[in-house]
């Protein structure tokens, strides 16, 4: 999916997860036909790798959307946490996104943007923020890391698509 939603939507759910399927299908397209060795190799000083920053994106969904909206239990919610190079292979770290992505489209199906989140997991019964904030908030984390990608990739291999 390399378009973004049709310029028709108006209800602001169906825009929310339109925008996140096209950052999330970005992400991809993004790393398609890096190496191994480029997607594990960083070309800024602070470190992160591609492939360490599609671990990231597949935990902070499941850090906002599981165990933040949801107060689902999960292993290890900061499991990326200066971690940007994991040693997961790259198979294994591209199918726990695809998978997390999966779970955060039911979720997000399932509430309206105004329900609040579950205290228990990520919140407490006072901080607790509404579906649409926390998609607003995973789709600007989208926005801003598909452009972190863009300019590894162009420093990579010159691509600029």
């Amino acid at each position: 999916m390399d378009d973004e939603p049709d310029i028709a939507l108006g209800d602001p759910a169906d825009l929310l997860a339109g925008y996140l399927d096209y950052y999330r299908a970005e992400v991809l397209r993004k790393i398609d036909g890096l190496g191994e060795a480029d997607l594990r190799s960083s070309r800024v000083p602070s470190g992160w790798t591609p492939i360490g920053l599609v671990n990231h994106l597949a935990h902070m969904e499941r850090r906002w959307l599981r165990w933040g909206f949801r107060a689902e239990r999960v292993e290890d919610p900061w499991g990326d946490s200066g971690n940007w190079t994991p040693e997961t292979p790259t198979a294994e770290v591209i199918a726990f996104y695809r998978e997390q992505a999966e779970h955060s489209r039911k979720i997000a199906a399932s509430a309206g943007l105004a329900d609040l989140a579950q205290a228990g997991g990520r919140f407490t019964e006072d901080d607790r923020p509404t579906l649409g904030w926390i998609l607003f908030h995973v789709l600007q984390e989208y926005a801003r890391h598909a452009g972190h990608l863009d300019i590894a990739r162009e420093l990579t291999d010159g691509s600029v698509d």
